[in-house]
C-alpha cells in the first residue's frame, strides 16, 4: 500500500573546509530557508532570489563524502558539510542524490534554472546537505527536468524497494516519500514522468500515479539499465531497445523504440546529453556511439575512429558528440557521421587506468570532466578545438562531480 513519509532534515556530516588551491573558502551566504512555490512557480521558491543569469558551479563530492561547491563565475569554493562516502552519484542539475549501499543521501546545491521552454529562469537559495533515505543496496536514481516540482526516483537493488521522491518537498528542505513499493530485487528503475512514474523491474514496467496507484497497461522490459528525461520524454533502457514515458491529456503513454535490425552492435546502457535536450548518446561497446533521438524515435549507430568509454550528445546546430576515451582523451565528433573534428591531450588516464568515477558533462558552450586521481577540474571550450579553457585544483580530489545551476 503507498503510504507516505516524511523524514526529518538533518545534516550527515560536519562542515569541512573544501579550498580551491590558492583561495580561500568563503562563508555560504545567508538565506532563508525555501518555503512554499508559488502557484504559479516559474521554478520560483519564496526565499530564493532569482538571478540575471545561472549561477553555474562544480559541485563535487570527494572520496571521504566531503561536499565542496566551485562557483564557475567567481571560482570560488565553498564547503557544504558531508555524506557517508559515495560509490555512486547521480545529479538533476540541482539535487546530488550519492548513493552507498544503504542509501541515498541528497544534497541540494543552492542553484537551479527553471526551463519555460521560450525562455528561463535562474536562481539561488541556500546550499544544504538535506538528509538520507534508506534502502537495500547501491540505489540507481531517476529525476526530470524539474526541480521544483514532480519527483525522483529511487530503486533499491538488494532489498527490490522502488521509492518516489516529492521534489517540491524537497525544494522545501524536506525529504518526503510519496511511495515506497516493493518488487523483486535485482536491477530496476523508478522514472518521474509527470505526475506519473514507470517502475521497471522483474522484467516489466508498471505505470503508478504519484501515490502509488497502478494505473494503464503493463509493458515488458527485460534487464533494465540506464534511464534519462528529455524534452520529450523519459527514456528507460531495455534488452531490446528503449521505452519512451510521455504523458498526452493527463494520461502516461508508453511507447517501445527498438534497435535497428540490421545491427548487432551492444545495447546502451548508460545515456548523456547536454540537459534536456531531445538526443542523447550512449556507448555501443567497441562498435561507436548510439544516437536516440527520442522526437523521432529512432537510433542511429554513429561510429567513432576508435573506442570510446563515454559519450554525450551536445546536440547543437553542428551536431557534436562528446566522447572520453580509454586513455584519458576527450574527442569532439560529428554526431552524424562520426568525423573526428578536435581532441584533447590525455586528461584522465590515471583515472581511468584505476576504475575511478569520471563523469564528462556538457552543456551548450561548455564541457567538464573530472579527474579523481589527477585531483583537477577541467573546463573544455569543445567548439574551438577542444582547448582547455580552466583548469581547477580542488583541496580534495573530486570523485564524483555536476554542473549545478543549470
Amino acid at each position: 500500500m503507498p503510504h507516505l513519509v516524511t523524514r526529518r532534515l538533518a545534516p550527515l556530516g560536519g562542515l569541512i573546509v573544501l579550498a580551491l588551491a590558492g583561495c580561500a573558502a568563503p562563508a555560504a551566504p545567508p538565506a532563508a530557508p525555501p518555503a512554499a512555490a508559488t502557484a504559479d512557480t516559474h521554478g520560483e521558491i519564496a526565499g530564493a532570489a532569482e538571478l540575471a543569469e545561472p549561477a553555474l558551479g562544480l559541485t563535487s563530492i570527494a572520496a571521504d563524502g566531503r561536499v565542496s561547491h566551485l562557483d564557475l563565475l567567481d571560482e570560488t569554493t565553498t564547503d557544504l558539510g558531508a555524506v557517508p562516502p559515495p560509490v555512486a552519484m547521480h545529479s538533476d542539475g540541482r539535487y546530488l542524490f550519492a548513493a552507498d549501499d544503504a542509501g541515498v543521501s541528497i544534497v541540494d546545491s543552492g542553484v537551479w534554472t527553471w526551463d519555460h521552454v521560450d525562455h528561463f529562469h535562474y536562481y539561488r537559495a541556500e546550499a544544504r546537505v538535506l538528509g538520507q533515505v534508506e534502502g537495500g543496496g547501491v540505489a540507481t536514481v531517476a529525476t526530470s527536468n524539474s526541480s521544483t516540482t514532480g519527483g525522483a526516483g529511487l530503486f533499491f537493488p538488494d532489498s527490490g524497494e522502488a521509492v518516489l521522491l516529492d521534489t517540491e518537498k524537497l525544494s522545501q528542505g524536506e525529504i518526503v516519500e510519496r511511495f515506497r513499493l516493493g518488487r523483486p530485487a535485482g536491477p530496476g528503475l523508478v522514472v518521474p514522468a509527470g505526475s506519473f512514474a514507470a517502475v521497471a523491474a522483474g522484467g516489466e514496467v508498471t505505470l503508478h500515479t504519484a501515490d502509488g496507484e497502478l494505473v494503464g497497461a503493463t509493458t515488458a522490459c527485460q534487464d533494465p539499465v540506464g534511464t534519462i528525461t528529455t524534452r520529450v520524454g523519459a527514456v528507460i533502457g531495455c534488452r531490446d531497445g528503449a521505452l519512451l514515458v510521455t504523458v498526452d491529456a493527463d494520461t502516461p503513454v508508453v511507447e517501445r523504440i527498438p534497435y535497428p535490425s540490421d545491427t548487432a552492435a551492444p545495447r546502451a546502457t548508460a545515456f548523456a546529453n547536454r540537459e534536456g535536450r531531445p538526443t542523447v548518446a550512449a556507448v555501443a561497446g567497441d562498435a561507436g556511439v548510439w544516437m536516440l533521438d527520442t522526437r523521432e524515435r529512432a537510433w542511429t549507430l554513429v561510429p567513432t575512429p576508435e573506442p570510446v568509454v563515454q559519450a554525450t550528445a551536445v546536440d547543437d546546430k553542428e551536431q557534436n558528440v562528446l566522447a572520453l576515451t580509454a586513455d584519458g582523451r576527450v574527442l569532439v565528433l560529428d554526431g552524424r557521421t562520426g568525423t573526428l573534428r578536435a581532441s584533447t591531450a590525455p586528461l584522465v588516464g590515471e583515472s581511468l587506468a584505476a576504475a575511478l568515477p569520471v563523469s564528462l558533462i556538457a552543456d551548450q558552450q561548455r564541457a567538464y570532466l573530472n579527474g579523481p586521481a589527477e585531483q583537477r577540474l577541467w573546463e573544455l571550450d569543445f567548439a574551438d578545438e577542444a582547448r582547455v579553457a580552466r583548469e581547477f585544483t580542488p583541496a580534495a580530489a573530486p570523485f564524483f562531480v555536476a554542473e549545478t545551476g543549470r
